[in-house]
């Protein structure tokens, strides 16, 4: 009589999961691709002119590299921040585990749109920042924080943290405590333990953290439009616009697939960068 793997599974199962993606991904995503190739709003005739206007546009190739390298400065902040939050937590006892846990998830209990808000009133000009500052003398007026690159960088980085904080507490977490023992017992100090030892073992975990957080950062339509305000334009703000106000639909189209095939790429660079971190973590 014939035996069933425990792992075999029906691939009919699968169904609902397949049929639920084909309808509300791929359908629309498919529409979108059709439409970028649209000559004009009309649809009187398809070609690559969206996707030529696009690359040879100096303007809009510098909103999707400043959308870019915003990721990649939310991300850095992240995990210069992260680190050490989620290095703690798997250093102390019970209580201050949770403690920390729930400041760290506290934030995705609250809506981005309050978060949001929170930091505009913190980086108002009247705001908490600027009034501890002119309070204690070190300034006389009120700094410009918001709509500025640096405000919109640490609101970005607040908003995003826990998607690092979280798959580093992980990482860190598996790391067996032996190694680090047994480090410090060879004579090695705490931060050369830190740099041969903790860090290349977590770098699975900051791989993924700053895959997360980047493609979160990138994409955060309200943080960008509140905080970054009129000032800053980004590749969700100029596709809304073309979208939107302009009702220039086969250029919105065209610009989403460019953006979409950008991001693509970058998260196929952080992906095999976790392939290769984990063949250096396992050896």
């Amino acid at each position: 009589m014939a035996t069933t793997a425990p792992t075999a599974y029906d691939v009919k199962l699968a169904f609902p999961l397949g049929a639920f993606l084909a309808v509300f991904f791929l359908a629309p995503l498919a529409v979108l691709l059709v439409l970028s190739f649209q000559v004009d709003p009309k649809g009187t005739a398809y070609g690559l002119n969206q996707y030529g206007q696009f690359l040879g546009d100096a303007f809009s190739l510098g909103v999707l590299g400043n959308t870019l390298l915003l990721g990649l400065k939310v991300t850095a902040l992240c995990l210069l921040m992260g680190y050490p939050v989620a290095y703690a937590y798997t250093r102390v006892g019970p209580r201050l585990k949770s403690l920390i846990i729930l400041i760290v998830l506290m934030p995705l209990l609250t809506s981005v749109v309050v978060r949001t808000f929170a930091w505009i009133v913190i980086l108002g000009r009247q705001g908490i920042v600027n009034s501890a500052l002119m309070s204690m003398g070190i300034i006389s007026t009120p700094l410009r924080l918001i709509y500025t690159d640096l405000g919109l960088v640490v609101a970005l980085a607040q908003v995003q943290m826990p998607l690092m904080v979280l798959p580093l507490i992980t990482a860190i977490g598996r790391i067996d405590p032996n190694l680090t023992d047994a480090s410090l017992s060879l004579g090695s100090g705490a931060w050369r333990t830190f740099l041969r030892v903790t860090l290349p073992l977590s770098l699975p975990g900051i791989i993924a953290g700053s895959m997360l957080t980047y493609a979160a950062a990138i994409t955060a339509f309200i943080t960008q439009s509140l905080v970054g305000g009129g000032q800053m334009l980004f590749m969700p703000m100029y596709i809304y616009q073309q979208a939107s106000t302009l009702q220039n639909w086969p250029f919105a189209a065209a610009i989403s697939i460019i953006f979409l095939v950008a991001v693509l790429a970058v998260v196929m660079v952080f992906n095999l960068l976790g392939r290769l971190s984990r063949g250096y973590a396992s050896t």
